[in-house]
């Protein structure tokens, strides 16, 4: 698994016992998101899938709708000063005709594995208009029965937190509960953003017949991200933000949280979720 994995020396006290022994640890590094060579953003990252991440970030800033918008997105040589190559940075280059977004102070972003949207200057500045209106027709049906059992096909799937204990996972199902990707990184976006940047290097995008779960809270971020990509249905299994609630509803998101076994909440978009007794 490369980088995505690292090995740690680890005292281990169990029941009074001590032992030495090395343990697995998720691998966190710094990726800088370079577009057509202008510094644009740093995300705590677990190495992999860095183009995808790199193309789904720039597809929840608005700044990317197809995989015709790119040219090449490429890691940078010379990123140190030696010239070496980290392959912590990645630039992006727009296909001719593609606008370049007005890089400022304010939108120069830094992300931390756990939040997305450290550095923006203002929640404005995150509402952004989407490329792809949630249009589902015909609108996606969910059984809660169905949705009760994602969760754990999600968790089967987890092949690093298996080893690790430590990494955030994002899936895409389809409506009938089939499993079509997962990431995991530390960083619950950053799962997200892989997601969405292998469907848009697939050709997938709008992702309007889908169902986003990921593990975790579902934030203001997430609901973005999904919005931005087309998805109808988002669903977590921890709790959402009131931010998220009030997007979701606002662009007819479906927004499903505390999914856990045959229990959940729907927040915004009950339309889509199949209910059979009175609410």
């Amino acid at each position: 698994m490369g980088r995505v994995t690292e090995r740690r020396r680890t005292i281990r006290i169990r029941d009074g016992a001590v032992t030495t022994r090395p343990d697995t640890l998720v691998a966190e590094e710094p990726m800088e998101i370079r577009l057509n060579g202008k510094p644009l953003a740093i995300t705590m990252r677990t190495p992999g899938d860095d183009f995808a991440l790199a193309a789904g970030f720039l597809v929840s800033e608005g700044v990317l709708g197809s995989a015709e918008d790119v040219r090449s997105i490429v890691y940078c040589a010379g990123a140190t000063d030696d010239g070496g190559n980290t392959y912590n940075v990645v630039d992006v280059q727009l296909a001719p005709g593609v606008p370049m977004p007005d890089i400022t102070l304010e939108r120069n972003v830094y992300t931390t594995s756990s939040c997305g949207l450290c550095g923006k200057a203002s929640l404005d500045a995150v509402r952004t208009t989407a490329r792809f209106p949630i249009a589902d027709t015909p609108p996606v049906r969910v059984e809660p029965a169905l949705l009760s059992l994602l969760p754990d096909r999600l968790r089967a799937a987890q092949q690093v937190f298996d080893r690790t204990g430590g990494l955030h996972a994002a899936a895409l199902f389809s409506e009938d509960g089939e499993l079509l990707d997962i990431r995991e990184d530390v960083g619950r976006h950053n799962a997200v953003d892989k997601l969405v940047g292998r469907a848009l290097q697939q050709g997938l995008l709008p992702l309007s017949r889908v169902i986003l779960l990921v593990s975790g809270r579902a934030s203001f971020e997430l609901a973005q991200k999904a919005v931005m990509a087309g998805i109808p249905v988002l669903a977590a299994v921890s709790a959402p933000s009131s931010l998220a609630v009030d997007l979701a509803a606002e662009a007819g998101l479906t927004l499903v949280g505390f999914l856990r076994g045959p229990s959940m909440n729907v927040y915004a978009g009950d339309d889509r979720i199949a209910l059979h007794s009175e609410v």
